[in-house]
């Protein structure tokens, strides 16, 4: 490894190490006001940086000894991912959906990117805020993929080294994710948890719980911890856009139109599962159809974006990309974006907001890695919890062939978004943000589980116990999480 890859891998731990922490938030500040003072200059950046960290070891030596201890001569993709069955495993999925995207271009004879004619340019210059009164033909196309087939993927997943048989508990057999990964049991999350317990207020439950100045100190940290107990409705878009260090500064404006101009010059493959998905999902739920304008503009826009990818050169897993190096969406994707249209109505500003949403959590749900926030703890947690402390149900419901996760995991893989009501989204997500952490998706999903178990008990096929768990809108999330944590006897 040259030493220009090993810098930037040793940045990309020192980033994620500090993340979330009141000294990132401060470093993140000083450097936007710095890159605008006319004595920095961006081509001696990485120089003056260096010399800086030479003359200063005093003061970042307890930030590398944060560090994990790493092999000098160790891959940067074995520093991202540690099990190489994971890494093997993600490197598959991503061929596979990219020959999908191939073999879709080559059936139907559409390009992957096409450069439009200067008339069509300007149609779609005029009509960028109204995209959704567009109808175009869109019956040949199809998603990517679907939830319900990455899931056939990480249940197929197998820890070569790991014999199953050496496992004490018969429970272990008894779920589909049939891999060893270390997840957190009850006693565990409600330490980690413990801003959720029931002798603190919480908005959601007590909506006069707790109202703090954390917005006009512009502390990143301290907003992350005020979002624990939840955000405050007219209070949430700035502590989100705060919490994610989001300014949309000149710069962030300057950026989404440079993706809006890449947007009309050129036309993506893409583009046609974009406009395919919104309409089979955010157009037609009851909360998210006036947005469907939003979503085209943020989601075209993303589909060029390749500073995201940049993201992927320190975390634990690649998401498949497309021509013009792209995130490729599956059906559902839009449902990422849709929530945050209640709170940001300026484009770039949204734009913003969700990039770094994704970047942080969104990304983990549809790729194969062994992070804690991934989808593949999340799924064996979910197991987990609903095994441990629901094993009536959970043999009943696999003994009927209704396998609990086969009904959870569209919940989880979109993070519950298009399944609760908006407002219970939102405290959803508040959480998220304020741990840092997708972790709150798998408890959640078996406290769902938990509160339905007795009419769970009655069915006797999987459709009929997909039937009960049809409707979560009604639900009430901080009262079912915390049940579920703190009232569950252990």
């Amino acid at each position: 490894m040259d030493e220009g890859t090993e810098l930037c891998v040793t940045i990309g731990q020192i980033v994620q190490r500090l993340k979330g922490t009141h000294l990132h938030s401060q470093i993140e500040r000083q450097a936007k006001e710095c890159l605008h003072q006319p004595d920095i200059r961006l081509e001696s950046l990485k120089e003056d940086v260096r010399s800086f960290l030479r003359t200063s070891g005093e003061h970042t030596q307890d930030i590398y000894l944060q560090l994990p201890p790493s092999h000098p001569a160790a891959p940067p993709e074995h520093l991202k991912e540690p099990l190489a069955y994971m890494r093997k495993a993600q490197a598959s999925w991503e061929k596979r959906v990219l020959k999908s995207l191939n073999s879709m271009s080559s059936e139907l004879g559409v390009p992957l990117a096409r450069r439009r004619p200067t008339l069509e340019q300007k149609e779609l210059t005029n009509k960028w805020n109204e995209m959704g009164t567009d109808e175009p033909d869109l019956s040949r196309f199809r998603p990517v993929y679907a939830p319900k087939d990455f899931l056939e993927v990480l249940i197929s997943l197998r820890n070569p080294n790991h014999d199953s048989s050496e496992e004490v508990s018969v429970r272990s057999h008894w779920g589909l994710i049939q891999i060893p990964l270390n997840v957190r049991d009850v006693p565990q999350l409600r330490r980690a948890y413990s801003e959720l317990n029931m002798a603190t207020g919480q908005l959601g439950i007590d909506d006069h719980a707790h109202v703090h100045p954390v917005v006009s100190e512009q502390d990143s940290a301290a907003a992350q911890q005020y979002s624990r107990q939840g955000c405050p409705t007219e209070l949430r878009a700035d502590l989100w856009a705060l919490i994610l260090n989001s300014t949309n500064q000149p710069q962030d404006v300057m950026h989404y139109e440079q993706l809006k101009a890449g947007v009309i010059q050129h036309d993506l493959l893409v583009d046609n599962l974009i406009y395919k998905d919104v309409k089979l999902t955010a157009s037609n739920d009851d909360y998210y159809f006036v947005f469907e304008d939003f979503l085209y503009q943020v989601l075209l826009c993303f589909s060029r974006d390749t500073a995201v990818l940049d993201h992927f050169k320190y975390n634990s897993a690649t998401p498949p990309k497309s021509y013009m190096e792209g995130v490729i969406p599956f059906h559902g994707f839009s449902m990422y974006v849709a929530p945050l249209c209640f709170l940001y109505n300026e484009p770039s500003k949204l734009y913003s907001v969700f990039r770094e949403m994704y970047i942080r959590y969104f990304f983990r749900l549809h790729s194969i890695s062994s992070s804690q926030s991934g989808i593949v703890s999340l799924c064996l947690q979910f197991e987990r919890l609903l095994q441990t402390h629901l094993p009536q149900l959970f043999y009943h419901l696999r003994q009927i062939g209704a396998q609990p996760l086969r009904i959870a995991f569209k919940w989880m893989v979109r993070a519950f978004s298009g399944y609760l009501s908006t407002d219970q989204l939102l405290l959803l997500w508040d959480r998220i943000l304020g741990y840092d952490s997708l972790e709150i998706v798998a408890v959640l999903a078996a406290a769902v589980f938990a509160f339905r178990s007795e009419n769970l008990m009655e069915v006797t096929s999987l459709a009929s116990a997909e039937a009960v768990l049809a409707d979560l809108s009604t639900l009430k999330v901080m009262p079912l999480i915390q049940i579920f944590l703190f009232a569950t006897a252990i």
